[in-house]
């Protein structure tokens, strides 16, 4: 198992912020991957595919404010994308990034376009996992329904059947061991031996709000700067976030992006299915040459 070590850099308005680096290999003839997870995820997100791609590539995962280890943020109405960015452009700068690799699950893909727009010629490339300029809906009301609810079980195997009566509709195919292994990225286990999700609660509060869920402005021309850059387009089949035509629009106006449609998975894709993995593999096959 590829190991990593923790790291931590500062914010503008001072809050200590969380990152994992795997850099077991030397990797400076190839830019490092910086993944950028959803939500309500943190770094722990991204720990199968940093595990499979670090024997080769540097790979770096960024916890947002309010999750894991990242220190929570007094005033929730600061838990919004353009923070968010100022956030990671800190981190860029502090790791003395200068090409990389981006990897953006939801929330982290929306990142992903707006850090594109402000200098898309530092970027290696780009994967967007599941989410686009334009976020359907459904998609949306249904993540209002659960985040910030909180949540508090006595066991692992608990928290594991309450995620799934939650998140079964987006992994049909999911066991118990799956489910197991979702609640422990998702959650944490207090001093006190309960399971809890391992996120402030607070940062639902800007989200509920219909101009809190995303940037207010209009996300196409930050997405048309990626289109020099290669890049891949994962799409769960069963997204109520990322529609087939937005996805289709996608890859016609970025002529250097790979669209995959994962069957049988909702949003987001965790990236550790078989197809994800190749497509993967294709992107940094293209990035490296």
């Amino acid at each position: 198992m590829a190991g990593w070590r923790d790291g931590f850099w500062w914010s503008e308005d001072s809050l200590r912020l969380h990152y994992r680096d795997y850099a077991d290999g030397e990797h400076h003839a190839r830019p490092p991957i910086l993944c950028l997870p959803g939500l309500t995820r943190n770094v722990r997100d991204f720990e199968g595919i940093a595990e499979a791609l670090a024997p080769n590539w540097r790979v770096i995962c960024a916890e947002l404010r309010g999750r894991g280890e990242s220190a929570y943020d007094k005033n929730p109405l600061n838990y919004v994308p353009l923070i968010y960015l100022r956030d990671i452009e800190a981190l860029v700068t502090q790791l003395g990034l200068g090409r990389f690799v981006l990897f953006g699950t939801s929330l982290g893909g929306l990142l992903a376009m707006l850090l594109g727009a402000s200098g898309a010629g530092r970027l290696a490339g780009v994967l967007l996992n599941d989410i686009g300029p334009v976020i359907e809906e459904e998609g949306l009301a249904r993540i209002r329904t659960y985040v910030g609810k909180g949540g508090s079980w006595p066991t692992w195997l608990h928290a594991a059947r309450a995620i799934a009566e939650v998140q079964g509709v987006a992994y049909p195919d999911y066991d118990i061991e799956d489910w197991l292994r979702m609640a422990k990225r998702l959650c944490r286990l207090t001093p006190a031996g309960r399971v809890v999700l391992d996120y402030d609660a607070r940062l639902a509060e800007p989200f509920r709000q219909v101009q809190g869920a995303a940037p207010s402005t209009d996300l196409w021309p930050t997405l048309d700067s990626l289109r020099d850059v290669p890049g891949l387009i994962v799409r769960g089949g069963l997204s109520d976030v990322l529609s087939p035509s937005i996805a289709e629009e996608m890859a016609r106006r970025l002529p250097r992006a790979e669209l995959v449609t994962l069957p049988r998975v909702g949003h987001a894709p965790s990236l550790d299915e078989p197809e994800a993995r190749r497509a993967i593999n294709r992107l940094l096959t293209r990035v490296a040459a």
